[in-house]
């Protein structure tokens, strides 16, 4: 018997209905109330990590049963393991009005509003970190934080938001873990400290400390190790030395002048920086307007070919994330005069000079920083 699964093109808060195959004997005919029991729990879970996960809201909606296999997980850790992700992109509104998150999904174009926060008596810096099937928010002084889970759709409060809560940090995921590294505690200090977050057990591990203490950082995911690069010092000076951590010796290596060449001032944004296909990006958003690439053998950036946006802010109003295999930018039109939109650009890698699609855009918010967009591949 071949169970052919069809849904229909409504929203997943929808309750859109799968319809059973066209023609053919009735008994043929499975009841969609007893459908996992037929073909087998496993096999159940097997062909539906296959579909886009824009639908699993539909299927969830249709019963008790078909609910539980989406939102307990088991699907979203099979395609992890088959190395299936989509990346969807999560705003939220602006710095001074976090209380509303919004994803975009590049593969239908769709935007999606996500329930609003829980509102909190401080709302001073938030930061936002994609891991697994969660998006953590953090804000005062990390010590408040929430997590969105796409399992539930809903926000919850975080009692044990890292065993040292901090801002600024450096941070990368990669599968169901997530690496954070530096920032500043409650208390203004400067941190040399790591810890590692992970999804499935929402525990947090410590992790031997960075050579230099720094805030105001940036972290990447390259070639199986977590990388943390630039940042400020307790005297505000520039950080040019990277640190690589790697996971098998549980050790930390100072690489010198690793963001030597990429924007960062005290006021401005972090160092932007996403990592495609294991090659890291940067974008030099002064004059130049350059993208810029690491070279690896020679320690030092060189220049791609123009950025499609233009900072207005120092970089703080651009968001700079990977998306899969390709390289998103955020940021106001190059050259433009209307300053109420945002544009999305995306390029592949394909060791020509980068050519930029526009594929999306949005109304320009006051306050938007780029350390409230995170990229969620699951």
């Amino acid at each position: 018997m071949v169970v052919v699964i069809r849904i229909s093109s409504r929203s997943p808060e929808s309750s859109s209905l799968l319809h059973p195959p066209d023609g053919g004997e009735q008994h043929d005919l499975v009841s969609w109330s007893n459908t996992i029991g037929v073909i087998g729990r496993d096999l159940f879970i097997y062909c539906l990590h296959r579909l886009s996960r824009w639908e699993y809201g539909a299927i969830a909606s249709l019963n008790h049963d078909f609910n539980s296999v989406v939102r307990n997980g088991d699907i979203y850790r099979l395609r992890r393991m088959n190395g299936i992700a989509e990346h969807w992109i999560y705003l939220s509104a602006c710095s001074n009005n976090p209380l509303e998150w919004e994803a975009y999904d590049p593969s239908t174009g769709r935007w999606i509003q996500l329930p609003k926060m829980p509102p909190a008596e401080s709302i001073f810096i938030w930061e936002s970190l994609a891991v697994g099937t969660e998006l953590l928010v953090f804000g005062d002084r990390g010590r408040v934080a929430l997590r969105y889970n796409i399992l539930t759709n809903s926000w919850t409060w975080l009692a044990d938001a890292m065993n040292t809560p901090r801002i600024a940090f450096g941070s990368a995921s990669v599968g169901e873990k997530a690496y954070v590294a530096g920032g500043v505690d409650s208390s203004i200090k400067i941190l040399s400290s790591a810890e590692m977050y992970d999804s499935e057990t929402h525990t947090w591990t410590p992790l031997p400390s960075l050579n230099r203490a720094r805030f105001r950082c940036s972290g990447a995911f390259m070639d199986g190790k977590f990388y943390v690069i630039g940042g400020l010092t307790s005297s505000n000076e520039v950080l040019t030395c990277g640190e690589e951590y790697d996971l098998n010796r549980r050790s930390w290596r100072v690489i010198h002048n690793m963001s030597q060449g990429l924007n960062q001032t005290f006021w401005g944004a972090l160092p932007l920086i996403a990592v495609v296909k294991n090659e890291l990006y940067g974008p030099d958003y002064s004059e130049n307007n350059d993208l810029r690439q690491y070279d690896k053998m020679d320690s030092k950036w060189i220049t791609l070919g123009k950025l499609p946006v233009q900072s207005k802010k120092e970089g703080k109003d651009m968001g700079f994330r990977a998306c899969g295999d390709r390289l998103i930018v955020i940021g106001p039109p190059n050259n433009s005069t209307d300053e109420n939109v945002v544009e999305l650009h995306s390029w592949t890698p394909d060791g020509q000079p980068p050519v930029w699609s526009l594929f999306a855009t949005r109304p320009y918010r006051e306050g938007w920083i780029q350390s409230t967009c995170a990229m969620m591949g699951c």
